[in-house]
């Protein structure tokens, strides 16, 4: 059974999964981390990020790789774990830079899909889970939380200003949603969670109890 979790910056997906997937004793995987790894990857591969070719010639490479774990989505670059460097607001950036190529994506789209192989059941976060990756998982979720709220996690989790960091949510929301390929949606059929006024744990329960009631249908 495979449950996807989108949804904007900071709106509490990898917080969320992460202890979901816990819960029902299952995978997780946050979809980010690919774009997020191949950002880091790129940016230090000496390549051009403004040519499509040549970060699709970093992202089909063999130095780095994405591996599953409970605690978090590793990153591994040249034998490496590098997944404390790739979640910065700075490769948040530049993932959303080269998330925008379609052949990039469609690369990355196996590798993610894979994830799902083999498992009893599978929790993945990411901004385009349900409508892209995972367009037939069971349960669909879409988390939101108002803007204000959203960059205040952020802020706390970067120590930067909270709004340099509203400023750069807005932006990277608007960049994920207007893109031409796979935009930021929220998903056929996915269940809205609206979590501004709910605790992380609240939220877990919420979708758990979503689930369950799918498993008995």
């Amino acid at each position: 059974m495979v449950v996807t979790i989108d949804g904007p910056a900071a709106s509490g997906k990898s917080s969320v999964s992460r202890d979901l997937a816990k819960k029902l004793g299952w995978k997780w995987v946050s979809t980010g981390a690919f774009y997020r790894g191949l950002a880091y990857v790129a940016a230090n591969s000496d390549i051009d990020l403004d040519s499509e070719k040549e970060v699709l010639d970093v992202a089909t490479g063999e130095s780095w790789l994405v591996v599953m774990a409970p605690e978090k989505t590793e990153v591994h670059f040249k034998g490496e774990d590098v997944s404390d460097k790739v979640f910065s607001e700075g490769m948040g950036a530049v993932a959303s830079k080269i998330s925008q190529y379609p052949k990039v994506r469609e690369a990355l789209l196996e590798p993610q899909r894979q994830c799902a192989e083999n498992v009893a059941g599978l929790v993945a976060e990411g901004r385009d889970c349900g409508s892209v990756v995972f367009p037939n998982a069971e349960v669909k979720i879409y988390l939101t939380a108002n803007e204000k709220l959203r960059a205040a996690r952020r802020a706390m989790q970067t120590g930067d200003d909270i709004k340099n960091v509203q400023a750069k949510t807005d932006a990277r929301d608007k960049q994920d949603s207007t893109r031409k390929t796979a935009p930021m949606t929220i998903p056929e059929n996915a269940v809205v969670v609206e979590t501004s006024e709910l605790s992380l744990e609240e939220v877990v329960d919420k979708v758990y109890g979503i689930i369950q009631e799918s498993l008995k249908s």
